[in-house]
């Protein structure tokens, strides 16, 4: 027969932002529990709000599976005495397992025998295991934890009550001191103390007290309200999933309302707007059905609807301090002129152990011009470029920007375009800061896409010479996702760069103003940029899942690669890896890359004269054939080249002696090896690859 069992852990309010990861981790937990335990089950359902995480074991087993197993007792040797009965550890494994001596038997395990016995375990009822279910709880993780009372225990937030509930009974255990009961809470507010008589009746005793505790039919609530006050009104309600989630995770008993503000602080820039209802305030924000902005915001009350006109007021004068405000700050921006900004950045840090963001930028521009003529950047968009990389971070110092320091970037752009900069200079301001996330946007326009790349690099390079290196989880300063960005924008755009082109670009900048490193050794720690970069690289690559693992790992060997280049390296060996000469192609390449690591020498140059048969002669004609434009070559091409020479090394070494008495004659042979190996190094290393 089958049961259900609810737990209810009540709390303080937790921060939304914490409620669906912790619901998600409790059901993870929940489950495995279960399993671990042999106790099987249905389905969970799983309800939350701010003030508690709860969740229903459907279709739960009345106890635990029977289960027979063997018990390992002492080797052969050891069971019997000298008499041949049994020893005192026979006859002790025989009291420890409950049975008598008459029951063991023996059974061989890695050539040795050894004492056996088959133990039956009956299986304990639900509610006996449900008891453990308080490790379950107590052991919950949480971003943030606080203590409360005098205990040493933590939390996300104070446990205030636990329900705990086979059916309608009580499975009992203590936290603390609380013990679990059937008593819930309703509505901070609205709802007063529940007694929930058995665990199918858990949702609807909480919709009694203006609690709905799953999630789900909360979010659907709130958009069916949205939608119908978007009907009525002929609006764009704009719903960001995100903003949508952590307002459902702020309510228990939604209603939707909406808000004015007055139409003069639709002057102000759309993003400041936006930025002051959804980001300070939760607020949806209204568009007409041509897309502008309107003078109105949509909330979520957690309650009902009465006395909601006095909500509305509230929430529209919370809104009109914040937007007067923003108008104020952006009429005082203006008064002054982006130098204005840029010298005042002359005495702001952007880190102690480095040195100013104005020496920054001046590194980044020339960092950028760098990168810039090397990705074929036209004369115009070179000028842009450098001016760009001259200003790109004024807008750090401007009011708004102290008060929405989320706008840093986008507020830029719009100062930039109002100070009269041209649109590719305006829009760099604000594309430099992406990607703002591993997964995030990337820049559109070339220029942004170089700015950002050139001032990535920069902090990188930075960072890591003061000895600020990211470790396990203690990333700081985002470095790993810069790093991801400087990859995905190079993929993005196809552009040729690599860790040590970055590298020249930044040792370039040192040589011409060495003086903007005073703090900073550009050569310190280049080895763990390079592998800190090309983790990333694998990262990104790694994701794809039409790259095989060991392509992969071939293309990252040549840590000296475009990233480009390792990305198609790595399909071009995983394309071919089904082709039926796959094994037999490698396999006579990585043997001429083994015997190539015997030179002691970089080869210079193969003397014909010195050749001892056709084999030699025939692979020397193969190889020069192929190196023809090798470089320029696609990588598809590449691997077609290489796979041509297969006949001629299997040939050679058929009928060679690579390493030959005669010194001259060895030395030749390595140097025609070598010069073939070096044209493998594109794929990286072909010995990572699994063709057994």
């Amino acid at each position: 027969m089958s049961q259900n069992y609810l737990l209810e852990i009540g709390l303080e309010e937790i921060p939304a932002h914490v409620v669906t990861p912790s619901i998600n981790q409790l059901v993870e937990r929940m489950t495995s529990f279960l399993k671990e335990n042999r106790l099987s089950f249905d389905k969970i359902e799983a309800y939350s709000t701010p003030r508690r995480l709860a969740l229903k074991v459907i279709g739960l087993a009345d106890k635990q599976e029977d289960i027979e197993e063997l018990a390992k007792g002492p080797a052969k040797k050891i069971a019997y005495d000298k008499d041949g009965n049994w020893s005192k550890a026979a006859q002790g494994f025989a009291r420890g397992q409950g049975v008598s001596v008459d029951e063991l038997f023996f059974q061989e395990l890695k050539g040795v025998e050894y004492v056996y016995v088959k133990k039956f375990i009956a299986g304990k009822s639900a509610k006996e295991v449900l008891t453990s279910v308080k490790e379950v709880v107590m052991e919950m993780k949480f971003p943030t934890m606080m203590r409360w009372g005098s205990n040493d225990f933590e939390y996300v937030r104070p446990i205030r009550w636990i329900v705990s509930l086979l059916n309608d009974e009580i499975v009992p255990f203590k936290v603390l001191d609380l013990e679990t009961g059937r008593k819930s809470q309703g509505h901070r507010f609205l709802g007063k103390e529940v007694e929930v008589k058995n665990a199918d009746a858990y949702p609807e005793c909480l919709k009694q007290e203006m609690v709905i505790a799953d999630a789900k039919e909360r979010k659907e609530i709130i958009m069916s309200q949205i939608d119908e006050l978007a009907k009525k009104n002929s609006w764009n309600i704009v719903v960001d999933p995100d903003l949508l989630e952590e307002v459902n995770n702020l309510v228990e008993y939604p209603t939707v309302f909406a808000g004015s503000f007055d139409e003069k602080y639709l002057s102000v820039p759309d993003a400041v707007l936006i930025t002051s209802m959804k980001d300070n305030q939760r607020y949806f924000y209204v568009e007409d059905s041509d897309g502008k902005l309107l003078p109105h915001f949509v909330s979520v009350r957690n309650g009902n609807s009465a006395y909601l006109e006095n909500v509305v007021s509230g929430n529209e004068k919370v809104l009109t301090a914040r937007l007067e405000d923003a108008k104020f700050f952006y009429e005082e921006d203006q008064k002054k002129t982006i130098s204005d900004y840029v010298e005042r950045l002359k005495k702001v840090m952007f880190h102690d152990k480095i040195g100013t963001i104005y020496e920054k930028m001046e590194r980044v521009a020339l960092i950028a011009a760098y990168l810039g003529k090397h990705l074929g950047l036209s004369k115009t968009q070179l000028a842009d470029l450098k001016r760009a990389a001259m200003i790109y971070k004024f807008d750090l110092v401007t009011e708004m920007v102290g008060e929405f320091s989320e706008l840093q970037g986008v507020m830029g752009e719009i100062y930039a375009s109002l100070f009269g900069e041209t649109d590719a200079v305006a829009s760099a301001m604000r594309e430099e800061y992406m990607p703002t996330s591993s997964e995030g946007d990337l820049p559109e326009s070339t220029i942004g896409a170089v700015l950002s790349i050139a001032d990535k690099a920069d902090s990188i390079q930075a960072f890591f010479s003061a000895g600020m290196i990211p470790s396990g989880s203690n990333d700081p300063y985002a470095l790993r996702r810069q790093a991801l960005g400087i990859v995905r924008i190079a993929l993005d755009k196809g552009w040729n760069l690599s860790v040590p082109l970055l590298h020249e670009a930044i040792m370039s900048a040192f040589k011409e103003r060495g003086d903007l490193y005073a703090n900073i050794d550009p050569e310190k720690n280049y080895a763990g940029v390079k592998d800190f970069m090309f983790d990333r690289v694998a990262q990104i690559i790694g994701s794809n899942n039409d790259v095989g693992r060991d392509a992969l790992e071939a293309a990252l060997a040549n840590k000296d690669n475009e990233f480009v280049s390792v990305l198609e390296a790595a399909e071009t060996l995983t394309k071919h890896a089904s082709d039926d000469d796959f094994k037999e192609t490698i396999e006579a390449l990585t043997r001429v890359s083994r015997l190539a690591k015997k030179a002691d020498f970089e080869a210079a140059s193969v003397d014909e004269s010195l050749f001892e048969n056709d084999s030699e002669k025939k692979l020397y004609d193969a190889c020069s054939n192929a190196q023809k434009g090798y470089c320029c070559k696609s990588y598809e091409d590449k691997y077609q080249a290489l796979h041509g020479l297969k006949g001629a090394i299997s040939e050679y070494f058929d009928a060679t002696m690579v390493m030959a008495d005669d010194e001259k004659v060895k030395h030749n042979r390595l140097s025609q090896l070598v010069l073939l190996s070096n044209l493998t190094t594109a794929f990286g290393s072909l010995e990572e690859l699994n063709v057994k």
